[in-house]
């Protein structure tokens, strides 16, 4: 594609977050890396659902503007994205949204971590939240860090969520993912509690989504950091450093799934 075409793009799924309801007035932000130098993003202190190409700003890989039209300049949150992109060389695009029951859970201090249904598990596994950080502050970047290794989406406590992945398009979908488990997750407890799914489907799950060979990082992918003698990467709010799977344990990937399930099942009261 095109850089042009890479900014109609931009400007479409900014429509969509807009239309869908992720984002309010002039909330959220969208990137492309484009190369290693240079980045497009959207503009501070526009609508999402609003933009045309020529809104589009260039940064550079500290966030400093190559190009930018006259009125525009990139959003102070663009420190975020580069440090997805700097510790994440996989990724080719990062969407920042408040998505309504998402981000309620985010506000709330609840992860995404209970498996009530097969896309969810597969795609997302679990989905974190990163401590809270000041708008346009380091301290986003810094909370957001330490999952990046180990998740392709995070919530952010009080703020949001973010997602990346290999193109803009999975990048919106894995939002859009996001959004849909959070508000079943939602549904099913104002209806009494998900049911949800068994250590073993979990397991199977998991199995399928390593067999299709599915890009971006996952608890399926358990764990590199084990088979290292390191601590386990499950770090999320209930995936704690607790589990310090290592090769004198002789602890398997399966054991360790099996565990870490047993700790969000107990966790949960089930």
């Amino acid at each position: 594609m095109s850089e042009y075409e890479i900014k109609k793009q931009i400007c479409e799924i900014g429509k969509r977050i807009y239309n869908k309801g992720m984002v309010a007035s002039n909330d959220g932000n969208i990137s492309v890396k484009l190369n290693d130098r240079e980045f497009l993003c959207t503009p501070t202190g526009v609508s999402k659902g609003f933009m045309t190409p020529e809104y589009i700003c260039k940064v550079d890989a500290e966030g400093k503007v190559i190009q930018a039209n006259p009125g525009f300049r990139p959003s102070s949150e663009i420190k975020m994205h580069m440090r997805v992109y700097k510790e994440r060389p996989d990724v080719k695009s990062v969407v920042h949204a408040h998505p309504l029951y998402a981000t309620s859970f985010a506000i709330a201090g609840i992860p995404l971590t209970e498996p009530i249904m097969p896309e969810a598990v597969i795609a997302l596994g679990c989905v974190p939240i990163a401590e809270y950080g000041t708008p346009s502050t380091e301290e986003i970047p810094d909370a957001v860090s330490k999952y990046l290794q180990h998740f392709d989406a995070v919530l952010l406590a009080n703020h949001g969520a973010l997602s990346f992945s290999d193109s803009l398009l999975n990048a919106y979908h894995k939002m859009e993912s996001v959004e849909f488990y959070a508000q079943l997750l939602y549904q099913a407890k104002v209806l009494g509690g998900p049911q949800q799914l068994s250590n073993a489907q979990v397991q199977r799950l998991y199995e399928i989504r390593r067999q299709f060979g599915l890009k971006g990082k996952h608890p399926a992918d358990i764990c590199p950091n084990a088979k290292a003698g390191k601590p386990s990467c499950h770090t999320c709010g209930i995936h704690t450093g607790e589990f310090q799977g290592d090769a004198a344990t002789g602890c398997s990937d399966a054991d360790l799934i099996a565990e870490i399930t047993k700790k969000v099942l107990a966790s949960l009261g089930k």
